[in-house]
């Protein structure tokens, strides 16, 4: 059983061609292939976090209303960049958002994709400290945020408050208890899968690798996977950690499925250069569902992880969206032995 979910970056455009064509449009239609995922058998809904983009960039009151409206599904990011955040503040947020959804959020986090703008967490009041650079600022800004996440109170109370408080040290409210375990990083090497592992986070890798050596990408990616369940093992967690691949996969099973993404089919790997280094991109999988269902038995990655994250096109709008995410799960999934 492997729990399928969508990974919407939320773009809007005013294209005539886009159904989405302002924030607002991204922002409701959110809402409702949220909820249409969880009426098509879906697992999950989770957003991309991008600042200065015509795309999704606070996720929590989306978060929250999606919490609202669903009663089964996950509810995540893919990711928080962590540069930006004040980690604090941003606990307060999380703990909200997932009591108001019942304990079902999935909160993904990094230090973050390249970037609109050049330092774009400087206009957000952050700048790493003396010695240290932007991920390592991210990184610190992690610590802090898993640290609140415990419940754990750390901050002196005023003898002369307000109101009355409990006994002892403060700590953030609202708590969610077991957030904490909820926490994913996404990592886009095999390093950081294993610093991943170390801190006790569940690992999230994307249709991208910020490293090349040669291998298809989903063995490279596999062999991501490997080892951060060896350092997962290594660092003494009780637990069983969390692990989630992101594919694009485009059933065609109409005209209208084979107008969009019929020249898809036979995709390859690319190999690029992201942030001044050589990169692997993972190819997109179209076709028919038998053609989708040998192609992806071969995929080491996905049989590796437990949950897999389905990119959609939100600009064509929620109907088509939910119709990619039925068909899989009912045409493809159930022949991979994923239902």
């Amino acid at each position: 059983m492997k729990r399928i979910g969508f990974l919407s970056f939320g773009h809007w455009s005013a294209s005539p061609h886009s159904q989405a064509r302002t924030a607002a449009d991204v922002l409701l239609q959110s809402i409702d292939l949220a909820v249409a995922a969880e009426e098509v058998g879906a697992d999950g809904a989770y957003f991309r976090v991008h600042h200065f983009a015509n795309q999704l960039a606070s996720p929590f009151p989306l978060l929250a209303a999606v919490g609202a409206r669903t009663s089964r599904i996950e509810i995540g990011t893919g990711v928080i960049d962590m540069r930006y955040e004040n980690p604090l503040y941003m606990a307060e947020d999380a703990g909200a958002a997932d009591l108001i959804a019942g304990g079902r959020l999935q909160l993904g986090i990094s230090r973050g994709s390249p970037e609109q703008v050049i330092d774009g967490y400087r206009y957000f009041g952050y700048n790493p400290a003396e010695g240290t650079d932007h991920a390592d600022m991210a990184r610190e800004h992690t610590r802090v945020f898993l640290d609140v996440l415990k419940g754990e109170g750390f901050a002196q109370p005023n003898p002369r408050p307000m109101f009355a408080n409990p006994p002892g040290l403060l700590r953030i409210e609202p708590h969610s208890e077991g957030l904490r375990e909820r926490i994913w990083w996404g990592a886009g090497t095999r390093q950081t899968a294993e610093w991943t592992a170390a801190e006790g986070m569940n690992l999230m890798s994307s249709t991208l690798l910020s490293e090349d050596t040669g291998l298809p990408f989903h063995q490279l990616q596999a062999e991501q996977i490997e080892r951060f369940r060896k350092a997962w093992s290594d660092a003494g967690h009780v637990r069983e950690p969390r692990v989630s691949v992101s594919r694009s996969i485009f059933p065609i099973v109409s005209d209208l499925d084979f107008a969009y993404f019929g020249r898809d089919t036979g995709g390859e790997d690319q190999v690029g250069f992201l942030d001044g280094g050589k990169a692997r991109f993972g190819k997109t999988y179209a076709g028919e569902p038998d053609q989708l269902i040998a192609e992806l038995a071969q995929d080491e990655a996905i049989a590796a992880a437990d949950t897999l994250l389905l990119t959609i096109p939100n600009q064509l709008g929620v109907d088509y969206c939910a119709h990619v995410l039925e068909t899989i799960v009912n045409d493809v999934a159930p022949a991979l032995g994923w239902r």
